[in-house]
């Protein structure tokens, strides 16, 4: 049975507006409400040691999706099953087994020194003294964290305190983990940091991980499967793979800066995308011409400066799935 099931699930926000012809009085008493659909009937299962990038715009949902599998919001309607249980009903339960970083919010205590605050996460989740010292340990070294363990919060720098965020979240061994965010706002030592563990605590503790982000890196390096989510719906749920062929039919680019001067290319094959003067680039489909096949079909018939093959990126279709939503 898979650890995650959203089935169906709706969840649809009251959002209360001002009336400037109104008395504030009346106002008051007598508010106007609009309606903001943030999930519309969705349904995914994640299976155990699945990593999950979860995707899309601002107020596409991720969040929303996020607090009610922890147990924070009720959905208005469909069901939420967390290992086979209710995770608001059960959320004391369900809180042992998962783990969440939600961005920049941070659980450490900003006068505590990060040692002590993974003694006082020890005694809140019950962790036997030699189980601790081993996660401890095995997290410390993953993340590269000796360095500061003894200093105070407020003295690390946000890369050393979202390290030691995640140290907290994975410190009583959750089988599920939600990270929402985890590289916003780092530098690319630290994300480079983050992503290797995030892949290495899977594979040695076979940790489910669902990993929301705007990042497109986190994603391509990291995850093993993609959902997409927009404006409440869920648009795409499988591989990468399976999403850039779904979306664009596993294109390429092809870029070609010409000797001289010259028309398009007059080739099915070859859909124009930009064109300046001798600088050129076109779409071409894999499925039909290979990227040798491609450079030797121009090479041939023109005189080329300089020729590359670029492959689009997950951050490259995401840009053109929007702008076409909008």
């Amino acid at each position: 049975m898979p650890q995650v099931m959203f089935s169906n699930v709706q969840k649809e926000y009251k959002i209360r507006q001002r009336d400037e012809k109104r008395s504030k009085i009346v106002d008051f008493f007598r508010p106007h409400y609009t309606s903001k659909l943030a999930v519309d009937h969705i349904s995914f299962s994640i299976e155990a040691g699945e990593i999950v990038g979860y995707i899309g715009a601002n107020g596409a949902g991720k969040s929303t999706t996020i607090k009610m599998l922890t147990g924070i919001l009720t959905p208005d309607s469909g069901q939420v099953r967390v290992f086979d249980c209710d995770p608001c009903k059960n959320r004391a339960t369900n809180a042992l087994k998962i783990g969440v970083v939600f961005g920049q919010r941070s659980q450490l205590l900003w006068d505590l020194p990060v040692q002590d605050t993974l003694d006082l996460f020890k005694t809140m989740y019950r962790i036997r003294q030699d189980d601790y010292v081993k996660q401890r340990d095995m997290l410390v070294d993953m993340l590269d964290m000796s360095s500061f363990l003894p200093q105070p919060v407020r003295q690390l720098s946000l890369g050393q305190r979202m390290r030691a965020n995640l140290a907290l979240c994975f410190l009583h061994k959750p089988e599920i983990v939600y990270l929402d965010e985890p590289t916003i706002g780092l530098d690319v030592f630290v994300k480079d940091r983050i992503r290797s563990f995030l892949k290495e605590i899977n594979k040695e503790q076979g940790t489910t991980i669902l990993l929301t982000t705007h990042d497109t890196q986190d994603i391509e390096l990291v995850a093993q499967r993609l959902m997409l989510i927009d404006k409440g719906k869920l648009l795409f749920d499988g591989s990468q793979a399976a999403f850039k062929n779904n979306y664009y039919g596993n294109e390429f680019m092809l870029d070609v800066e010409f000797s001289s001067t010259v028309a398009e290319l007059q080739d099915d094959n070859f859909r124009p995308h930009t064109i300046d003067g001798t600088k050129h680039s076109y779409w071409v489909k894999a499925d039909m011409m290979n990227h040798g096949k491609a450079i030797s079909h121009v090479t041939t018939r023109y005189l080329v400066s300089d020729i590359k093959v670029r492959e689009q990126g997950l951050e490259e279709i995401l840009k053109n799935i929007y702008a076409e939503q909008e």
